[in-house]
């Protein structure tokens, strides 16, 4: 009987003997469970390579590599995965190597319909309650710096920012317009020693180049008609703290080798100046493009890459979050409505799921400014789907706007095609009609943007 517990819970299971593959199958499946199954512990880490899952069960004696060997694996690479080990050997011993290795629960054989699903129960209960303490960890801090959401991207975000802002390194902010640059760089400034210093947004993109020198870098009194007096630019204001370059991909090939110099010898030469000056910034650059692709085409400098990408950090589309959609909406409906004085409307359950089916084009700043323009419009109670603007109710139906580059149309159809197919990435090649190293290769680039 399917459970809202056990509802699209994803479990692996991994027996060497086909009859209890089949049998284990049958009743995680009626159950509600979502199953996949490998006859060997070698054939279990492949499926898990291809299709994340929440439990792996695995049988303890098996040829060649043990349910030992299999949890070892699980432990070691996938930290919020859960494991159960059954088996007919049973003994205090094997119960004892099983949970030190990191089982959440130990099954001997001869077991009930009942006793199976109950120990699964409490595996996954385990693995859940693993799982929101790790994401608590990481999110609270983050979350006071406007980054919401406890999706499995935003909760990669988090532990990425918590690393990032222990140390002095470089960091490459990567990801489409409205997704929160911005706001993952303060995150990591206001959560490393440099919290006391200064913060200096700079928007590369919005500075006229022959300025953008004269900005970053300061100028002497007479370096060029009109410089009356000495100025210090946007390195020296970050003196000590930590400058975000944003939009870093628009900067020309001549400004990237000046930025490439500050980098190497961290001080900064002010326009018109003899000697440098030596600074302690930490840099933080932002884009929305695919910066590996500008250098192949030679549309920006190698060298100057690798320098900015010591962490590279991937701000997630809003469309790829899920129920932080939601989350956020609310986030902003609160926050309008207590500026305008009046009661926070609700969302209906229509108006949730155009919410959640929308392509969102233009990410978090999206939403944000349709949040803000219905609750300052509305006069109800209850936000619903026709107080949605029309071209979001209609592009729901259809879950993608047409302004869209090949490249993303070709995303969302891999996307798809994997989700169909339970994440499965030799059957979703197979379907694509291309080989599986191709496919990772098209992933890969789309993480890297």
């Amino acid at each position: 009987m399917v459970t809202a517990a056990s509802e699209k819970r994803r479990i692996l299971i991994v027996d060497d003997a086909p009859d209890t593959l089949e049998l284990l199958r049958r009743h995680l499946e009626h159950a509600g469970y979502r199953v996949l199954t490998a006859a060997s512990v070698a054939e279990g880490v492949r499926v898990l390579e291809d299709s994340p899952v929440d439990l792996v069960v695995t049988d303890y004696k098996m040829p060649e590599l043990s349910g030992l060997d299999m949890i070892r694996h699980v432990r070691d690479n996938y930290a919020e995965t859960g494991v159960m080990m059954i088996t007919g050997y049973a003994s205090i011993s094997g119960a004892v190597q099983a949970m030190s290795s990191g089982a959440e629960e130990y099954l001997p054989k001869p077991f009930t319909e009942k006793e199976l699903l109950d120990a699964i129960g409490h595996a996954l209960e385990k693995q859940r309650i693993r799982r929101t303490a790790a994401r608590t960890r990481l999110e609270i801090p983050s979350a006071r710096f406007g980054l919401m959401g406890d999706s499995d991207a935003m909760c990669e975000v988090h532990r990425v920012i918590a690393k990032a802002a222990t140390t002095t390194a470089t960091v490459l902010v990567a990801g489409e317009s409205g997704t929160g640059k911005e706001l993952a760089a303060r995150a990591i400034h206001y959560r490393s020693p440099r919290a006391e210093r200064a913060f200096v947004p700079v928007n590369c993109g919005g500075i006229p180049e022959s300025l953008l020198e004269g900005e970053l870098f300061g100028h002497v009194k007479g370096a060029f008609t009109g410089a009356f007096e000495s100025r210090t630019g946007f390195f020296q204001a970050a003196d000590g703290g930590t400058i975000f370059l944003d939009e870093v991909s628009e900067m020309s090939s001549a400004m990237q080798v000046k930025l490439l110099r500050v980098l190497q010898d961290l001080e900064v030469v002010m326009v018109g100046a003899a000697k440098g000056r030596k600074v302690d910034v930490r840099v933080i650059a932002a884009t929305n493009k695919d910066l590996f692709e500008m250098v192949r085409r030679k549309g920006f400098r190698e060298d100057l890459f690798y320098r900015l990408n010591v962490i590279t950090l991937t701000m997630p589309p809003l469309r790829d979050r899920g129920e932080d959609i939601l989350l956020l909406a609310r986030h902003f409906i609160e926050r309008y409505a207590g500026e305008a004085a009046k009661p926070a409307p609700r969302l209906s359950d229509r108006a949730a799921e155009v919410l959640l089916e929308y392509g969102w084009p233009g990410n978090v700043r999206e939403l944000e400014n349709v949040m803000q323009r219905i609750v300052v419009l509305s006069e109800g109670d209850v936000i619903d789907a026709p107080d949605l603007p029309s071209l979001m109710r209609f592009s729901a139906l259809r879950n993608a706007g047409i302004e869209r580059t090949l490249a993303e149309v070709e995303l969302v159809h891999i996307q798809r095609v994997l989700e169909s197919v339970d994440g499965n990435k030799s059957r979703a090649a197979r379907i694509l009609g291309i080989d599986r190293k191709t496919l990772r290769e098209k992933l890969a680039r789309t993480e890297k943007q």
